[in-house]
């Protein structure tokens, strides 16, 4: 590494220090010839990722519009920084992760609608009318109830899966059939006198 005060070509690791937020190592250096210390930082490097948008052209993946895009939609909510840069932090690992070159808007924007969803629902259907361009108020609330039915149908799967549920529901039946024997046996106290 070159001393940026000299130009000379030969400096020494003095320090060596990982930052976990950026994920790069921060290294303190010394100039072999004039002394001077100067600091670099190692990262790595990352194939650059295109978006293919929806008429077919290709640009340069950006966290920045996808973090600009969630802030619009989470504007007045109940919604601290700290929240929205972890859910960006979160897609973008799921966008790297993929190892991808390309990748369409329209993943993109489902993952962020994913996000949203859990976070807050008032995000979510802003975030969902911009994305889906819906063209007036009766297209918004046929999406809506075509999630809410897939919504359902995913929590009546989980609840025949769920073996807590069925266990409850044997003990209800058990309760009950207890409940009408007690009943039965009152009545037939009450014939014989």
């Amino acid at each position: 590494m070159r001393c940026i005060y000299c130009n000379n070509p030969n400096s020494k690791v003095i320090d060596s220090r990982i930052n976990e937020e950026t994920n790069s190592i921060r290294r303190r250096r010394e100039c072999l010839k004039c002394g001077k210390r100067f600091t670099t930082y190692e990262t790595v490097e990352l194939n650059p990722i295109l978006v293919i948008k929806t008429d077919g052209t290709r640009q340069p993946y950006d966290i920045n519009k996808i973090k600009s895009g969630i802030i619009k939609a989470c504007m007045k909510r109940p919604i601290s920084m700290a929240q929205i840069d972890d859910m960006v932090t979160e897609i973008d690992r799921q966008v790297q992760s993929t190892m991808c070159q390309e990748i369409t808007s329209q993943e993109i924007g489902e993952l962020v609608m994913s996000a949203l969803k859990k976070l807050d629902e008032i995000a979510y259907i802003r975030y969902a009318c911009v994305y889906r361009n819906f063209k007036d108020v009766t297209h918004l609330l046929h999406y809506l109830k075509l999630d809410f039915d897939e919504e359902n149908k995913i929590m009546e799967k989980q609840m025949k899966k769920c073996p807590l549920t069925a266990n409850d529901d044997k003990k209800t039946n058990t309760t009950k059939k207890t409940t009408t024997k007690k009943t039965t046996t009152t009545k037939n106290k009450n014939k014989r006198q």
